[in-house]
């Protein structure tokens, strides 16, 4: 199976995994950060690793920098792997490709712009679905159950939050500053404040800083979906993206979206010089949002 770009995107296709790794024998062609994810979740599962190029944020489509060598091996060992099924959940016609160039006998997955030709099944999954729909159109198509609460959150009753202030992109970035105001303000009232950014890039320290939480905080971006993984609540700031497409998939899962935009979704690429949709977010705003769903009440509430 195929996927090819963030961890947040790996987070939500780890419950297929886990799912068909009872039933087949599941090669992963991901990012190479997929080791220990599928170490921690899914260890029975085999990874290829792969920097695409077209993930890259810019300069994907620079043809004569590409790495053709690589891909052109990557693409003999699939061919020599003979593989029954190959599956992918982006609507994504450069997936389809891949999965073509595979030789796999039967191609499942989600056309778009004419990819039709390059699929043998195309599960039935409203186009606008959220990303964790699309895998269990897939799970349905080769017969797999994804059992329902099979990452069933552990209660969670202490008062340590984590709180994340990154993201793939800067459009989905709410500024530094705010976050930490919101932290301070739990600080003081008695709650145990954690914040991380972007330079923690060992993947397991940040597994194992987000396991230990009971709540979490932060951007539309990967940790938040490996918080809710982990089975840990999580309230997401919304800017570009639309909840209910990329919502982390926890129970108590809450959100802020993002000021109203034509362009919305914009898959980061914003049309105008800063992204209002989330800078515009005040404070206040926030607050007023995460207060319920950390269960206080005006009057427990830290005041502001």
């Amino acid at each position: 199976m195929l996927e090819l770009w963030g961890l947040g995107d790996l987070a939500l296709a780890m419950p297929f995994l886990r799912a068909a790794s009872i039933r087949y024998s599941v090669t992963l062609v991901a990012k190479p950060h997929a080791t220990a994810l599928l170490a921690r979740f899914a260890p029975t599962v085999e990874l290829i690793p792969l920097a695409a190029p077209w993930t890259a944020f810019r300069g994907k489509y620079r043809l004569l920098r590409w790495p053709w060598g690589e891909l052109a091996r990557l693409v003999r060992t699939l061919r020599g792997r003979h593989f029954d099924y190959a599956v992918s959940a982006r609507r994504d016609p450069r997936d389809h490709f891949l999965l073509w160039l595979s030789g796999s006998r039967r191609r499942c997955g989600f056309p778009r712009d004419r990819s039709h030709f390059l699929l043998h099944e195309h599960p039935s999954v409203q186009e606008h679905a959220h990303r964790a729909e699309h895998w269990a159109g897939l799970a349905h198509t080769l017969g797999v159950e994804i059992a329902e609460g099979q990452a069933a959150p552990v209660a969670r009753r202490g008062r340590r939050v984590v709180f994340h202030l990154g993201a793939g992109h800067p459009v989905r970035i709410w500024p530094a500053v705010r976050f930490h105001e919101i932290a301070d303000r739990l600080h003081a009232a008695g709650w145990e404040t954690v914040l991380l950014d972007d330079s923690e890039r060992d993947l397991d320290r940040l597994l194992t800083e987000l396991a230990q939480a009971d709540h979490f905080i932060g951007n539309d971006s990967g940790p938040g979906h490996l918080a809710a993984l982990l089975g840990v609540p999580t309230f997401t700031i919304f800017g570009p993206q639309l909840p209910g497409l990329f919502a982390p998939q926890h129970p108590s899962a809450a959100w802020i979206e993002g000021r109203p935009c034509p362009y919305k979704p914009c898959f980061d690429a914003c049309r105008f010089p800063a992204p209002h949709c989330i800078l515009d977010l005040t404070v206040e705003e926030v607050w007023h949002k995460i207060i319920p769903w950390l269960g206080l009440t005006p009057a427990t509430a830290p005041r502001t």
